[in-house]
């Protein structure tokens, strides 16, 4: 690979440092942000965006106090790569995080540091999963926090595609009832509410804090209680592997990377109604910040998010968990309340992560460093439906990078080595039918689009190149 890592990292960070800030309007009153973030929570999955039977009351409650993004997107489907894209403002490919071998470390600046750096107390609690340990992300505070293991996940070959031999069967075990499910993430949760509750009054500046918690993320265990709230949720999904869109190639990659062929019924319908007991912990968790925030007198000046890093496939089409860009799997839950948000409105514009990281200096009233991509929340509210929207994967199970642009009711799917994939979703919605070759001005127009964000074949290269020295790095590191 022709690259010297050690001068990249110095170029791309003095260059982000050095960069002019984007114009700050200085007159807008700063208020504090709270984010919670889940990790894998497909939006189909809650009551406000149409599940025919789970109840998700909180995540209602605060549709109804604020802003639903219906859809929203993840900057890539895989938890290193998304979180990374969202500590940095910038995307995936540009950063070259990505999947989650952290074998190697980069010092990109952060939100948390540039935020504070302005003067705002930034709080990181819980999961972060980036591209360098959260204590040197430059956060004024890190509560319950911890980083993957170095170096990471192992299985990043793409060619030839590495398989996870026995790891699909262990998760597909990974469900039921468990006296404390959920521990962690409550332990989590708690810190931060006793630090709204006791915190914010000392500070006398504007502060972010965002919570980050692993439901409903497997394994897929619940408590008793819950377990019983959903025995309707033992089903199967809908469409298996019957439907075309499970016999492309990067959907049988994905299956044979998890071994999910050898998943039997009762570990389906076990996985599935599991699931959802781990989205109710999430709600409740919801309804827990809103109470917080109330009790405490914040809401009138803290904006509050809830969102997720990606979906969660849940078998359909065959494939489980995430690194796809089919809707479950690319889509994440975006809601906002607070000062700047309608109540009870309904945005159809698609909306990012990266939306959601630049809401935080939008509504800190503080500058975002050039360069970064997304618009502030606030204003996405205000964009037509047919703003275009981008996601990308680069990551484990696949035999090489894919690239996603939807604009409108039109999504393309680009895939290295294999045919591409158009739906139309207002028509598709579970992306059934696939369109490419057949609608010929708008899949050359998506392929316009994806240009105008990368060149596909050149990113693909770029990080075949990337993943091959990420394999020599870990060859090393095992002395083989």
């Amino acid at each position: 690979m022709q690259l010297n890592r050690r001068e990249f990292l110095q170029t791309a960070t003095a260059a982000a440092m050095a960069a002019p800030f984007t114009a700050s309007a200085e007159e807008t009153p700063a208020y504090n942000v709270v984010v919670l973030m889940s990790d894998e929570h497909n939006p189909k999955f809650t009551s406000v965006q149409g599940h025919p039977f789970l109840q998700t009351p909180n995540l209602e409650r605060l549709a109804a106090r604020g802003t639903l993004f219906e859809n929203g997107y993840c900057p890539s489907p895989l938890c290193h790569p998304s979180r990374s894209a969202f500590l940095t403002g910038r995307r995936t490919h540009e950063i070259q995080v990505y999947n989650n071998c952290n074998v190697v470390s980069y010092d990109y600046p952060g939100y948390g540091a540039v935020l504070a750096g302005q003067g705002v107390h930034t709080v990181h609690l819980g999961k972060s999963d980036f591209y360098r340990p959260v204590a040197e992300a430059g956060f004024s505070e890190c509560i319950e926090a911890h980083d993957r293991p170095r170096p990471g996940d192992l299985n990043v070959s793409r060619n030839p595609l590495a398989i996870r031999v026995g790891d699909g069967q262990q998760r597909a075990h990974a469900w039921g009832v468990r006296e404390h499910a959920w521990a962690g993430d409550t332990a989590v949760v708690d810190a931060a509410l006793e630090w709204l509750r006791t915190r914010p009054q000392t500070l006398g500046k504007p502060f972010t804090l965002v919570a980050n918690v692993n439901a409903p993320h497997f394994p897929h265990y619940n408590t008793q209680a819950i377990w019983e709230r959903y025995p309707q949720g033992a089903d199967l999904p809908a469409h298996g592997f019957e439907a075309a869109s499970a016999k492309h190639p990067y959907a049988q990659d994905l299956q044979n990377h998890f071994e999910t062929h050898t998943f039997n019924e009762e570990q389906i319908r076990g996985l599935r109604r599991g699931y959802l007991g781990c989205v109710t912990y999430i709600d409740h968790a919801v309804g827990r910040f809103l109470d917080t925030l109330d009790q405490a007198g914040l809401s009138e000046n803290t904006v509050f998010i809830y969102c997720s890093d990606h979906g969660e496939m849940l078998g359909k089409f065959g494939m489980w968990w995430k690194c796809s860009l089919y809707e479950d799997s690319v889509r994440v839950p975006i809601y906002a309340c607070g000062p700047g948000f309608q109540a009870g409105k309904r945005v159809a514009a698609p909306a990012g992560l990266l939306d959601v990281q630049a809401t935080l200096f939008a509504a800190t009233g503080k500058s975002r460093p050039a360069g970064w991509s997304g618009q502030p929340l606030q204003e996405v509210a205000k964009l037509p439906a047919d703003r275009p929207i981008f996601s990308e994967y680069h990551g484990h199970g696949t035999r090489g990078s894919s690239f996603m642009v939807r604009e409108g009711d039109w999504k393309l799917l680009w895939h290295h080595g294999a045919a591409s994939q158009l739906f139309n979703l207002a028509e598709d919605p579970e992306e059934l039918n696939n369109c490419s070759g057949k609608g010929a001005k708008v899949e050359q127009d998506l392929q316009t689009l994806l240009r105008s964000f990368v060149d596909p074949e050149a990113e693909h290269a770029r990080a075949e190149a990337f993943i091959e020295e990420q394999e020599k790095m870990l060859a090393a590191l095992q002395g083989t």
